[in-house]
């Protein structure tokens, strides 16, 4: 009797597993029709509607305007951060050429690899984008100036003004370029996480910070790179957001 019960318990098992297995693709495919359903239900009743040229204008201003300001709180301690902004800083600090003119050299590569696969609108835009940036930053100094400037207010606020000006740049199309396009263009092309890439893009500038900076500068750097990802991460919620 023994002998005859294990094959019988084996099958039962088996059967067990299946069904559990079925409920949970069931379970998977109601979770992906409700998703559906609510986002069919979002568009019916706030349907997307195109950016204008003037609301593309404005956007472009103020996103261009925070991470020029940003940069110039950074610079202003001698930090870095992450993405182009934080190279071009961190090169400032060895060659004896603006932020901004430094911004748009370190881009043209990127802008020139990613064009065919990012599309002419999109392209278009950060081109335009990095011309503003790189005018904003070279005035910068004939603006404002900024002393006295407590070295963590800085790293908090200037990566996290960055990041919101990459944020109003990226609602409306467009971006500051640079590591940025790169990991969009990975996971365009070829499936690659463009958080992760981002992140990796970010490790490597830190790390090459220690050669230039102090480790106490290389700390606050790091803390500014944390705030400026934490504004995309926590604000770029492109499935919450209906605007073209």
């Amino acid at each position: 009797m023994p002998t005859s019960a294990t094959p019988a318990k084996t099958t039962l098992d088996k059967t067990q597993l299946d069904q559990a297995k079925l409920d949970k693709a069931k379970l998977e495919k109601a979770k992906l029709d409700k998703a559906k359903l609510d986002k069919d239900g979002a568009d019916a009743l706030y349907p997307a509607v195109k950016h204008t040229v003037i609301e593309d204008i404005y956007a472009f201003a103020i996103g261009c305007s925070f991470v020029v300001l940003g940069v110039v709180f950074l610079k202003s301690v001698g930090l870095v951060t992450g993405g182009v902004a934080g190279i071009a800083l961190l090169v400032s600090y060895l060659v004896p050429l603006p932020v901004g003119v430094l911004f748009m050299l370190i881009n043209i590569p990127f802008v020139l690899f990613a064009w065919p696969a990012m599309g002419k609108r999109f392209m278009i835009k950060t081109v335009i984008v990095n011309l503003a940036i790189m005018g904003l930053a070279t005035l910068a100094p004939f603006m404002f100036t900024l002393s006295g400037v407590n070295p963590v207010f800085a790293a908090l606020f200037g990566g996290t003004i960055i990041g919101m000006g990459i944020l109003a740049l990226a609602r409306h199309s467009a971006g500051a370029g640079g590591t940025g396009v790169l990991a969009l263009y990975l996971q365009k092309t070829r499936g690659i996480n463009a958080g992760k890439t981002q992140m990796l893009c970010d490790a490597l500038i830190l790390s090459a910070s220690i050669l230039v900076l102090n480790w106490q500068q290389a700390g606050l750097s790091l803390l500014s790179a944390a705030a400026m990802s934490g504004v995309m991460l926590g604000f770029h919620r492109p499935e919450r957001y209906i605007g073209r």
